[in-house]
């Protein structure tokens, strides 16, 4: 196989899990690159058992050294401090930030052709700091986000509704935090919109109200019942992001991309619906907001940006 995927902090719970989905996939052989370089092998040993059952010829290692990573299609960072009960996305700032100037480093070094897709919280504002840090083209920084946040309203929706998940499309903008944008207007179940589903009767707008907060706090929900990140779901949202990079889909997801005029936001990351393919976030999709949307996306912008103000990206 000559595709290559490197997830740093490979050996962590997200990374581990976004290396797994990969290798089920036959999407490309995996580099796990981790500092615990016992645990980085162990686990890239383990998945690479799992292969002939899920008939996968993926071949992975795991290692400390990033010369193992050269000429990566993808890079996914994982790495980061996990946020745990009571702590907000927010507070992870600094810590991770300086795992992202020594990372960033070394993938720019061995990978100049990548597209990065940055995992770690808070999220926007670490995108901004890789893609700062990396030199590289917006289109090649794309942060996963909107993926996750869609795929837990998705989830949501199908419950309350008793319907297939795969009937389900949701529709979240803005930061990666409690100031993310679901938007019922654009979300769907068999392609029609939620807000006909409440004229039929067969949802409440106070259902869908209570499904919009339970998405803006889907991780803090799970870090409370689990006592650290969740790691299932968004290692699943960063695994379909690199399947559309690399099968070159054209698959239109909501991710966080630096946005230059974009919905009215200049020179900052922020989650939008994009199209990926093998160039990473290959255009921008922008819709039409109502003045409260509007408005609630300047406020997801406005608290982003406070955020990447503090480290100076």
């Amino acid at each position: 196989m000559n595709r290559k995927v490197t997830v740093v902090g490979g050996a962590g719970n997200v990374g581990a899990t976004v290396a797994r989905a990969i290798a089920i996939k036959e999407l490309a052989d995996v580099v796990i690159i981790d500092i615990n370089a016992e645990k980085a092998a162990g686990i890239a040993l383990d998945i690479f058992q799992s292969c002939p059952i899920d008939g996968s010829d993926t071949r992975l290692i795991g290692t400390t050294d990033y010369a193992a990573t050269a000429d990566s299609d993808v890079v996914v960072i994982t790495s980061g401090v996990p946020r745990k009960p009571g702590m907000s996305r927010d507070d992870l700032l600094q810590v991770n930030y300086k795992i992202m100037q020594s990372v960033t480093e070394q993938v720019v070094k061995y990978s100049p052709n990548a597209v990065i897709v940055p995992v770690a919280n808070p999220l926007d504002a670490m995108c901004q700091a890789v893609y700062r840090l990396s030199g590289f083209p917006r289109e090649r920084v794309v942060g996963m986000a909107g993926v996750l946040d869609s795929a837990r309203m998705r989830a949501f929706i199908a419950e309350e509704l008793n319907v297939s998940v795969e009937n389900v499309h949701a529709f979240v903008l803005g930061g990666h935090g409690d100031t993310m944008v679901p938007l019922p207007r654009y979300s769907t179940v068999a392609g029609i919109p939620l807000p006909q589903l409440v004229e039929m009767g067969l949802i409440t707008q106070e259902k869908i109200d209570a499904i919009c907060t339970r998405t803006a706090n889907g991780g803090a929900e799970i870090t409370k019942l689990v006592g650290t990140s969740a790691w299932y779901a968004p290692g699943a949202a960063a695994a379909e992001m690199v399947e559309a990079i690399l099968k070159d889909k054209k698959k239109i997801l909501p991710c966080s991309v630096f946005l230059q005029g974009e919905y009215g936001v200049s020179d900052q990351y922020l989650g939008v619906p994009v199209k990926l393919g093998k160039g990473g976030a290959e255009q921008v999709i922008e819709i039409k907001l109502t003045d409260e949307e509007h408005a609630a996306l300047m406020k997801s912008a406005a608290a982003v940006r406070e955020l990447t103000q503090v480290i100076g990206v």
